[in-house]
């Protein structure tokens, strides 16, 4: 799947009719647990992206917040076109991030630490580690290695909140944001081909301003990972 050119801006105003007060009103409704200034920091990254071009028939967004625990949901997808939240999920980190809280964050190939940043979701395949799904890695600086990476959403045995009592965290990936193998299938067929995921964390506030800088849109997908992804 290729990202939308810049042609396509006047299709992303056409279809992204709500403005950021109006989206960030609506999730701080749905999702009374996430933090008003995520929220904002999310929508305004979102719209962003659709000005230039880019997901302009999105309507689902997820919002990651990775400066909450991972023993707690950190994990909600809200539906904008149906004003309803879809998923409060459990999320991991990649290990080389840190223990319950990730304090380290990295766009490079080998460092197991989760990227953030705004996504664009891409195509689904059965992988090494199941049924997962390809993103598009939007915000340069953070996430724009995410095909090379083989960063992808999946499911995980290792998501388990059982385990948290003598862990004192979930389970832990190889930078991918792994959920619970359970939810795993509906949470990715509510996000793939087109819609964004965001994921936030130390130095992410910059993304809320819709600067060149800030932006890596990145021509097509090509990524495979049906061997190599990571987990």
């Amino acid at each position: 799947m290729r990202l939308l050119p810049a042609m396509a801006l006047s299709l992303s105003l056409l279809f992204s009719t709500h403005t950021i007060a109006d989206d960030v009103a609506l999730i701080r409704r749905l999702a009374p647990d996430l933090k008003p200034a995520v929220i904002s920091e999310a929508v305004s990254a979102m719209k962003c992206a659709q000005r230039n071009g880019v997901g302009a028939f999105a309507n689902r967004l997820a919002i990651i917040d990775y400066t909450l625990p991972s023993r707690t949901p950190r994990l909600w997808v809200v539906d904008l076109k149906k004003r309803k939240l879809l998923f409060e999920e459990f999320v991991a980190h990649g290990r080389g991030s840190g223990d319950d809280v990730p304090n380290a964050f990295s766009n490079l190939e080998g460092s197991h630490q989760t990227s953030l940043g705004l996504y664009l979701t891409d195509e689904t395949y059965e992988g090494g580690n199941g049924y997962s799904l390809k993103l598009q890695g939007l915000s340069r600086g953070f996430n724009e290695s995410a095909m090379e990476r083989y960063i992808v959403m999946h499911g995980a045995a290792y998501v388990n909140p059982d385990a948290v009592p003598e862990l004192g965290r979930l389970g832990r990936s190889l930078g991918c944001p792994a959920v619970r193998n359970e939810v795993a299938r509906p949470l990715i067929d509510t996000l793939k081909l087109g819609q964004f995921i965001y994921a936030h964390g130390p130095g992410t506030a910059k993304l809320a301003s819709c600067r060149t800088e800030n932006l890596a849109f990145v021509g097509n997908s090509t990524a495979g990972g049906s061997s190599t992804d990571n987990s």
